[in-house]
């Protein structure tokens, strides 16, 4: 019996998709629609291109939208036991894989390869092949198919063994484990992950620091990458939008409260600021960027009462013990800078830890000192958007181990995310910068953050994709 065909030319695959529903007190369902660097690049293509994203559905109200038939055009959401959907996402994906590719495990005590991981990962095979079957089912003859991230390893192989005649891309947004941390994985499981991604025929990364490390483990475990070629891609800040949105009424709220919670210096001059805005994630290093503050004040008494570290922490799986434990010492730590500093005209730390994006962006603009200490990161994109921002430009004190240091070490000030005290120095020497070399810096930085922005990126993919037949 002969394959059948979908009519989809160009299909993305991710666990989020680009809408989200809620149901209304009255039933009904409210669509949300998201952003971000794939939903701006489908847009590119054009609505004449038959693409179609495939993701799962995440909340109720998602699940309520499948059922009822509702949908956007250009958007299949897979109705996924939401069990199998928590086994594969928190149990594998954010649990496991993400862990082993940050290299993060405390590893006298975890992991534990038990029989409750290998259920879970009974479950990450079920939702994995539940989006190859989908894919398959809607693509047509030959079609592009660009699978996204850490939570779809396997898609790309059982997409193959289904339809051959695809063209399958798959794109890492986290960085990939050198081999000695990836062999953690149970053998099998290891063999999987790369046999599941080798069936691509064009993996992409962030860069190429990423990419020699999958090249590491597919030569090590796998025999080497077959016909699977490698691509970079280094995702960058999307200028037009920021500069825009940055500058809208909403913002300009928020730099007005900020300046008054932030105060006068003790002259009555500009108190400086060092910002960081990132999600509470356990790669982000929050905790030694308070502590590297605390060193600050330790040691440079001139700085006292003349900076604030206004700190955006905003929370992320916080499902998981881990992270709601990380989050709880993220504000304890702030806590205790600030009642072991402060004075009543002056809050060393403004934190927060809800989620505002406006907030966030006059945070950017007010920014003298971007803080991006990851201990690591696929890339970071704040590391890009800050210098972008910032209206009298910033310095960027940035980790060695975010994937952006590859693009933007040059004019950063880099550290080593485990050194506190280097830290502090570091922040010393960027609130110490003069204005002008900080302005120039700061335009360089935003030029290579900006050099491929999010629809250029995609695009660069899909066209690379197509090129290597």
């Amino acid at each position: 019996m002969g394959a059948t065909y979908g009519s989809a030319r160009v299909l993305v695959a991710s666990n989020r998709g680009p809408v989200s529903y809620t149901v209304g007190e009255d039933g009904s369902l409210n669509a949300k629609r998201g952003g971000g660097g794939l939903v701006s690049g489908l847009s590119a293509i054009g609505s004449d291109a038959d693409t179609l994203w495939v993701c799962s559905a995440l909340s109720d109200g998602d699940r309520e939208a499948v059922r009822r038939g509702v949908g956007e055009d250009g958007v299949r959401m897979l109705d996924i036991p939401a069990d199998v959907h928590a086994d594969a996402y928190n149990g594998i994906a954010n649990s496991v894989l993400w862990f082993v590719h940050h290299m993060l495990y405390q590893t006298p005590l975890e992991p534990v390869f038990d029989a409750e991981f290998r259920r879970q990962w009974a479950s990450y095979e079920t939702y994995n092949r539940a989006f190859a079957e989908a894919l398959a089912a809607e693509a047509a003859r030959g079609a592009a198919v660009v699978v996204q991230d850490y939570h779809l390893t396997l898609v790309p192989g059982m997409l193959r063994e289904l339809r051959p005649d695809l063209r399958i891309g798959h794109f890492s947004h986290t960085p990939w484990a050198p081999p000695e941390y990836f062999r953690m994985l149970p053998d099998d499981v290891a063999g999987q992950v790369l046999s599941g991604m080798l069936g691509a025929d064009r993996l992409g990364f962030l860069t190429q620091r990423w990419a020699d490390a999958f090249t590491a483990c597919a030569e090590r475990f796998a025999g080497g990458l077959g016909g699977t070629r490698i691509g970079v891609h280094g995702l960058g800040a999307d200028a037009d939008f920021l500069r825009r949105r940055s500058h809208e009424r909403d913002v300009e709220e928020r730099m007005a409260a900020l300046r008054e919670e932030i105060g006068p210096a003790p002259d009555g001059g500009a108190r400086r600021t060092i910002v960081r805005v990132d999600r509470t994630e356990l790669s982000k290093n929050i905790v030694r960027g308070l502590l590297a503050y605390r060193r600050l004040l330790q040691t440079h008494a001139e700085w006292r009462e003349r900076v604030v570290h206004v700190a955006f922490a905003y929370p992320s799986r916080q499902d998981l013990a881990v992270y709601r434990d990380y989050t709880a010492e993220v504000r304890r730590l702030a806590d205790e800078i600030n009642a072991e500093y402060g004075t009543p005209g002056w809050t060393p730390i403004l934190l927060n830890l809800k989620d505002d994006f406006a907030r966030s962006l006059a945070a950017y603009r007010l920014a003298d000192v971007a803080l991006v200490n990851p201990i690591r990161d696929g890339m970071n994109l704040v590391a890009k958007e800050v210098p972008l921002v910032s209206d009298a430009g910033c310095a960027l004190v940035l980790s060695r181990e975010a994937g952006a240091y590859e693009e933007l070490g040059e004019d950063a000030i880099t550290v080593n995310p485990y050194d506190i005290t280097g830290t502090a120095a570091a922040l010393h020497e960027a609130l110490s910068m003069r204005p002008e070399e900080r302005a120039e810096r700061s335009k360089r930085l935003a030029a290579a953050g900006t050099a491929l922005p999010p629809t250029r990126w995609f695009l660069d993919q899909l066209e690379a994709l197509r090129a290597d037949q």
